[in-house]
């Protein structure tokens, strides 16, 4: 139960050792105690790291469930458990992988697992969290959505086409869960500095681009527009206006764009 002050005292994090997801959870802890759930794959290498980083946040306690986004047979159990012991307040959706956008295409078998993480198992998942919520008539839903999705780019389109699903499911279940007294949260964020962009940038030879933002600029926006109870957000907000511009651009211009 979100507390008289509305600070959450469970947040469930799918993705639980994402480092936006992370930095989601640390921030909530800046406010006020609260109990953490950890989902993501069994062994995980930075479980530990992740359990250790919230309880020196601050985290009341801090659990680990075995979550595969693969298996979406499996989620049903996955959310029970998060359940088990009582209601949660803030569900932050932040899994995903990225892939490299050249070979993504060229590759049947990476593209579609792709697919399946990036948005299948973000609709399985969804779908799920949504019933929860709706039953105890509370609690926000926080989705890692991306400006890739907004406007499908030829430079990263099977990557940008799973994001534009994740954030039309999202933006709709918002909707669907409004009257039911759950309120749903579509971040799009550009570029966010992780440990996993970084080395994706030294793998790749790519570059930072404009915008960029830290994780904990994330974080913030994503505790804030949640307790205003707002259902859609660019970080940073700078981006909104490029990509409002960008909507709207011819596709034939479009095209010859440098990105």
């Amino acid at each position: 139960m979100i507390d008289a002050t509305g600070n959450p005292q469970t947040i469930l994090l799918l993705g639980g050792t994402s480092e936006i997801a992370l930095a989601i959870a640390e921030r909530y802890l800046r406010n006020a105690k609260a109990r953490i759930i950890l989902a993501d794959l069994p062994g995980a290498p930075k479980r530990d790291a992740a359990i250790a980083q919230l309880q020196a946040a601050g985290a009341k306690s801090v659990e680990y469930l075995d979550f595969d986004a693969l298996d979406t047979a499996s989620h049903p159990a996955v959310i029970e458990k998060a359940w088990a012991n009582g209601d949660v307040d803030v569900a932050v959706v932040a899994f995903g992988v990225l892939g490299d956008a050249e070979e993504l295409w060229q590759n049947q078998a990476k593209a579609v697992l792709t697919a399946q993480i990036n948005y299948v198992a973000a609709v399985s998942v969804g779908v799920l969290i949504g019933e929860k919520l709706r039953a105890q008539g509370f609690g926000q839903i926080i989705a890692m959505s991306s400006v890739a999705g907004e406007r499908v780019r030829r430079s990263n389109f099977v990557y940008g086409s799973t994001k534009a699903g994740l954030d039309g499911f999202y933006l709709g279940l918002g909707e669907a869960l409004r009257e039911y007294g759950v309120n749903v949260l579509v971040i799009r964020p550009g570029q966010v500095r992780t440990t996993t962009t970084l080395e994706h940038w030294k793998a790749t030879g790519a570059k930072e681009a404009p915008f960029t933002v830290d994780k904990e600029d994330v974080a913030e926006l994503a505790v804030t527009s949640a307790a205003k109870g707002k259902d859609l957000v660019w970080a940073p907000g700078q981006v909104r206006v490029l990509m409002s511009v960008l909507r709207h651009i011819p596709r034939p211009i479009f095209r010859k764009l440098p990105f």
